[in-house]
């Protein structure tokens, strides 16, 4: 039997849901009206004095579908336009209630409906999902106490220290304003020129160019808050806390070269993966976590916690994984709930508190000012996404889009008229308090010594990261700065390098074919105060005290499932259908999801003239949308594939992109045809895996195992050096 709790955590769930729908409609057998409700006969034509007529302009029909077409557009996101959304709920499974009195992190037995935006940050709304690019995360979770927006990315931690400096980022990594090229992309001058006067962003450029900004997935990407903000409990103890999206799926990447072919395939990639998944019941999900921090030892370690260009290594505080996150709902309309969503960092509940992150502060301004341009004035909130389930009682009335009826003649407080109404809360009431830190300073326009230190964590970052992850960041940082044409500009960015690793700095100038200069002309440093002399900024320059962390470095993800991985069967009639059947049978087992590929759609027959669906032909795919590859075997099909040009690309492609490959033992001679099959020895035996992620097997069930557990390793990039192939 459910518990009064449990009731109230299903009413509270149900109570957006229904707020939602009452807002929701589904036109399907009704008659068409006008926005008054008036039914509409004919709306394919104008009314005209005449057949040939002029159109007339009583024609109030027009005039309003004209009119709403024309006014249907909003202002996109200046940052963050291009998103999918989705609805889901958070489960709470440790109480916190030592730390916050948070209500959605105090009581476990209570679900909290969030949705949930992903987006890229500097592109449009137009732009394809695989720019290399930061990912935004945000989450709003409608708690009972009111909406709390968790506003993040899937990097920890961000280019700048200060809000101020955030308008001169935008504009550089923006298209450069002369030609508005290039969309979505930060390979251009600008945005390297200001990276390079820049050093506090050294840290973020690592992040930036490794491969955690290709994710394979939305749901396979982690989130973070990036500031550090207050718990605050029912005692009024504080403590830090930084905020943590952990996928259960691991944190995979595409390859750079994969991610361009996908951009030009299928722009919408990511946008697509979340919504199937989502649509099929292969939920997504995350488990939160949070490093929290005595407020005792807030100068405990060798970086500032209100830097927001530094992390706190796992190493030293661990992540403690409080609750799990599940999408289980795409949205009905995507202008409706993921463009009109509002998030922004100042809605919080009590419990949760700011610090003075000079980022965070800034950005407090900014989400609201944003929104009354955007969404069109004061009441974005009452639009039914960002509504909260808590109710709204206040003395704010009128403007733009006014949708609630007040019925009170006061709107102004304190007032004897109304008994005094709405009340204030008051701390005994669970009313919101901000925490009294108590502050002693003069105004100034400077930061903190503690914030001078740019580069140790930037090499904490590149030390954690395997081989072939370090080869990534390097072939990033070539294509990058191989893309800027002001030599002044390359110059400045190897020595920002060389600050970091001289490896890197000098691998990346030999691809680019420079030097690295052993000094530049213009002041490196544009944080330093005026007065502060070189001997006191060096002073605060120091080496981490990790060499390595191991949460840095997405090898050390989980390699043990297959869910939702996507594997292709390359078959044609004639195929062995009772192999296809048995290993898609362990696949699909171990929760992948198989699609077959042949040269047409529709079916074709195996060797007992069984039919096989064909889900998507080689014209209309390619085997960047998948995760590995399995050939069958069968005569017919095995001499069909090794002569079609397209079938052997799709494997070239997928060996390229370091991706597990298997083949029954009679299906030799199709990879034979590849680049990377003549290599393969002649004498092999019925059971052998041939080279990393190369299976071969004339046993299904055998060959389904090794599949399985390949798979499970997501990429093979010892096989790095050989990808280079023709496809």
């Amino acid at each position: 039997m459910p518990t009064d709790s449990t009731k109230q955590d299903i009413t509270t769930d149900n109570k957006k849901v229904q707020d939602l729908q009452q807002n929701t409609e589904d036109s399907t057998g009704q008659f068409l009206t006008t926005n008054q409700g008036l039914r509409i006969n004919d709306d394919q034509n104008s009314l005209k004095a005449g057949e040939r007529g002029p159109s007339l302009l009583e024609d109030f029909i027009l005039r309003e579908k004209i009119t709403h077409f024309d006014h249907e557009r909003i202002p996109e996101r200046v940052v963050h336009a291009r998103g999918a959304g989705a609805h889901g709920v958070f489960k709470l499974n440790e109480d916190l209630s030592e730390f916050t009195k948070a209500g959605f992190l105090t009581d476990t037995l209570r679900e909290t409906p969030v949705f949930v935006r992903f987006s890229t940050v500097a592109g449009s709304r137009g732009s394809s999902d695989l720019a290399r690019d930061v990912r935004g995360f945000a989450v709003k979770f409608y708690t009972d106490e009111g909406n709390f927006d968790l506003v993040g990315n899937n990097i920890p931690v961000f280019f700048i220290q200060d809000s101020i400096k955030f308008p001169d980022l935008i504009h550089a990594v923006k298209p450069e304003p002369h030609n508005e090229i290039p969309q979505a992309a930060s390979a251009h001058d600008t945005f390297w020129d200001y990276i390079s006067n820049t050093p506090e962003s050294a840290h973020m450029i690592m992040w930036l160019m490794s491969d955690r900004a290709i994710p394979r997935s939305l749901r396979m990407m982690e989130g973070f808050g990036v500031h550090s903000f207050r718990f605050v409990n029912e005692e009024g103890k504080s403590c830090f806390v930084k905020f943590h999206w952990k996928p259960k799926l691991g944190v995979h990447s595409v390859a750079w070269t994969e991610a361009q072919t996908i951009s030009g395939k299928d722009p919408d990639f990511h946008r697509r993966d979340l919504w199937e998944a989502i649509e099929n019941g292969n939920f997504p999900e995350w488990d939160f976590g949070v490093q929290i921090v005595p407020e005792e030892d807030e100068h405990k370690y060798e970086f500032d916690l209100l830097d927001s260009t530094k992390l706190i290594p796992e190493e030293l505080v661990p992540v403690r994984r409080i609750g799990t996150m599940t999408l289980n709902r795409n949205t009905d309309n995507y202008f409706a709930e993921t463009e009109q969503v509002a998030f922004h960092l100042g809605h919080v509940v009590p419990g949760i508190d700011f610090t003075n992150d000079p980022l965070l502060q800034g950005r407090l301004f900014s989400y609201t000012d944003t929104q009354l341009l955007r969404l069109g004035g004061p009441n974005f909130h009452e639009i039914p996404i960002n509504r909260p389930i808590a109710p709204i009682h206040n003395n704010q009335r009128d403007g733009h889009m006014r949708q609630q009826i007040n019925k009170s003649k006061t709107a102004h407080s304190p007032n004897g008229m109304s008994g005094g109404c709405p009340f204030q809360a008051g701390k005994m009431q669970g009313g919101f308090t901000s925490y009294p830190e108590r502050i002693e300073a003069s105004k100034i326009r400077g930061r903190s010594k503690s914030f001078f230190d740019h580069f140790s964590q930037a090499k904490l970052f590149l030390n954690s990261q395997s081989d072939p992850e370090k080869n990534h960041l390097t072939d990033a940082l070539s294509f990058e700065l191989g893309k800027v044409e002001t030599l002044s500009v390359r110059e400045r960015m190897l020595y920002f390098l060389a600050q970091i690793d001289e490896g890197l700095a000098g691998a990346v100038a030999y691809n680019v074919g420079m030097h690295v200069p052993k000094e530049v002309k213009t002041l490196l440093n544009q944080t330093k105060p005026a007065d502060a002399s070189d001997e006191e900024y060096a002073s605060v320059v120091k080496e981490g005290s990790l060499d390595k962390s191991v949460a840095l470095s997405m090898k050390n993800s989980p390699t043990d499932i297959i869910e939702t991985r996507k594997i292709a069967i390359l078959a044609t009639d004639g195929v062995n259908a009772a192999n296809i059947q048995a290993v898609k049978n362990a696949l699909m087992a171990a929760g992948a999801t198989c699609e077959v590929i042949a040269p047409k759609l529709g079916f074709i027959a195996g060797v007992d003239d069984t039919p096989v669906a064909v889900a998507k032909s080689l014209l209309t795919t390619a085997s960047v949308f998948y995760d590995a590859v399995y050939v069958p075997g069968g005569t017919n099909s095995v001499a069909t594939l090794e002569a079609d040009p397209d079938a052997i690309h799709f494997l070239n492609e997928a060996f390229k992109h370091c991706k597990a490959i298997a083949f029954d033992a009679d299906a030799m001679q199709v990879i034979k045809a590849t680049y990377f099959g003549r290599k393969l020895p002649e004498d092999n035996s019925d059971e052998t895996v041939l080279m990393e992620g190369i299976i071969m097997s004339d046993d299904a069930s055998a060959l389904a195992t090794k599949f399985i557990s390949a798979i499970a390793q997501h990429r093979f990039w010892e096989r790095e050096k050989a990808r280079k192939v023709p496809a």
